[in-house]
């Protein structure tokens, strides 16, 4: 496990184990294993593998993870049970950096309706599994399951007991994705303060978003002294998802002389990790997704258009080619200006000028008002027409545009026009 240093965010993915969980989801190794290819160039510091005890198929998943990724420390999750330990051993062992991931629950509401047990009884277990699992790696990570909802004392006791027995990372899960961010910063603050024997370990965090609110408690958890953030590609996950790594690593980026923090992850590789999830998950990303939605760095409205093209900083706060893009998109609708129009004709290498450009501008907008999109195939039709129509004036025919005399007929007219 890499040390620590106070400024440095270590970036654990867990897109394999628990954003495979996310109903409909299915990978099978080979996609697991091109997947864990693709986080490495990504450069996350972990690597969730799988759940090994859950099947055979999972087991030889991680098995193979393990044997073949380099420079990132390989994980797999095991309940409070020899059974499972042994099996998250085999699977990762010949890991150049393995590490042992034990998950028992923490909230009355999991002790009791769950489990069927005392808090002394959790307190117990956890710390045979912890003792158990150190004998046979030196890296062990122990996460009290739905900790956002837990008694803090408790949790406290909790955290202090499982360090004592060996455990030397801590992770702090909002599983529910039941907290606000300032009662999880708090929280997450308290525990470090509090648990005798915290300074021996690294703590992480694991939130949900069923509120919502997954990366803004994380950024509370990163403020109150967490340095480890549990993520996933996409934000798949359970329910509603689980933090978004993209969403994480850029505010680390964008915002970093403020929060004076920062991570390893290779920024240029997430459009193409995330396409790839989505790829073999099957599931496609939302269009307004942050940071990897098709709209991210895509502008419809006239005035953002003209301001972008002025200059990018006036409505981008990162750059499409930090994360993998090549530009920004400037999508032509009817609520453009002329100046993203003639920008899109001049990117397609044609320039228009005084009654071929006015004529051009006034079909654009025509079409436009009749379709989502207006395309470079599009432009280029309207080009061609408006420079022909203007070369033709006076020959005893009317332009185009006289002949439409009210809205329907200039959508049918052009619409014929563009695709016949």
């Amino acid at each position: 496990m890499k040390d620590a240093s106070p400024d440095r965010v270590f970036i654990f993915d867990t897109t394999l184990r628990d954003g495979e969980q996310s109903p409909g989801f299915h990978l099978d190794s080979n996609s697991k294993l091109r997947i864990a290819r693709q986080l490495e160039k990504l450069g996350v510091d972990v690597i969730e593998a799988g759940f090994p005890i859950s099947s055979p198929g999972d087991f030889e998943a991680c098995r193979r993870i393990a044997r073949e990724i380099r420079g990132a420390t390989v994980t797999a999750l095991a309940r409070a049970v020899r059974e499972d330990i042994d099996a998250v051993w085999g699977a990762i062992k010949e890991a150049e950096d393995p590490q042992i991931h034990i998950v028992l629950s923490v909230s009355d509401v999991h002790i009791n309706r769950k489990l069927g047990m005392t808090r002394d009884e959790v307190l117990k277990r956890g710390a045979e599994a912890v003792a158990y699992a150190r004998s046979l790696c030196e890296n062990v990570q122990y996460s009290p399951e739905d900790a956002g909802r837990a008694d803090p004392d408790y949790l406290v006791e909790t955290v202090e007991t499982m360090i004592a027995a060996g455990a030397n990372v801590i992770n702090i899960p909002d599983t529910t994705g039941y907290c606000l961010p300032y009662e999880f910063g708090e929280l997450v603050r308290r525990v470090i303060n509090e648990a005798r024997g915290s300074e021996r370990a690294l703590f992480s965090v694991h939130c949900h978003n069923d509120l919502g609110l997954a990366v803004a408690n994380t950024l509370a958890a990163l403020s109150a002294g967490a340095r480890r953030v549990e993520c996933t590609i996409n934000g798949i996950g359970e329910r509603a998802g689980n933090t978004s790594l993209e969403e994480v690593v850029m505010l680390l980026r964008v915002r970093q002389a403020k929060l004076g923090l920062e991570c390893g992850v290779n920024t240029t590789e997430i459009t193409r990790t995330s396409r790839l999830v989505s790829e073999l998950t099957g599931t496609p990303v939302q269009p307004n997704k942050a940071v990897v939605g098709a709209n991210a760095f895509a502008h419809a409205s006239g005035i953002h258009q003209d301001g972008v093209l002025k200059d990018r900083l006036n409505y981008e706060i990162m750059k499409p080619e930090d994360v993998g893009l090549s530009d920004s998109k400037i999508v032509l609708t009817a609520r453009s200006g002329r100046h993203a129009f003639h920008h899109r004709l001049n990117r397609l290498g044609i320039t228009l000028v005084d009654a071929p450009a006015d004529a051009a501008w006034q079909r654009f907008l025509q079409l436009a008002d009749t379709k989502k999109e207006v395309t470079d195939e599009d432009l280029r039709k309207i080009a061609a027409m408006s420079e022909t129509t203007n070369g033709h004036e006076g020959n005893g025919h009317p332009p185009v545009t006289d002949q439409l005399h009210d809205h329907n007929h200039v959508a049918d007219t052009l619409r014929h026009l563009i695709f016949g």
